[in-house]
């Protein structure tokens, strides 16, 4: 399992603000053995949302997964959440 140490929080989009519409993106990611995003593609999510939530996630930092004494790339699935305080 993934340890997240640095999480970059997604820029909301203006109008999305003004209307008040929340919604999700979910992506699928690899996280390399030096715990940066090797490779990040989506799988839903509303397109308002999406460039957002890939430049916020090509941020995010891992601490390396260790699986017998070495660095392993991680498969994981990635879920941002675009929700306004009411």
């Amino acid at each position: 399992m993934a340890q997240l140490i640095r999480r970059v929080e997604p820029i909301y989009p203006a109008l999305w603000i003004q209307i008040h519409c929340e919604g999700r993106v979910e992506l699928h990611a690899l996280i390399s053995t030096t715990g940066t995003i090797e490779s990040l593609e989506v799988i839903s999510g509303h397109p308002l949302f999406i460039q957002s939530a890939l430049a916020a996630v090509r941020e995010w930092r891992y601490r390396p997964t260790i699986l017998n004494g070495r660095p392993i790339e991680v498969d994981t699935h990635i879920t941002v959440i675009y929700t306004l305080n009411h």
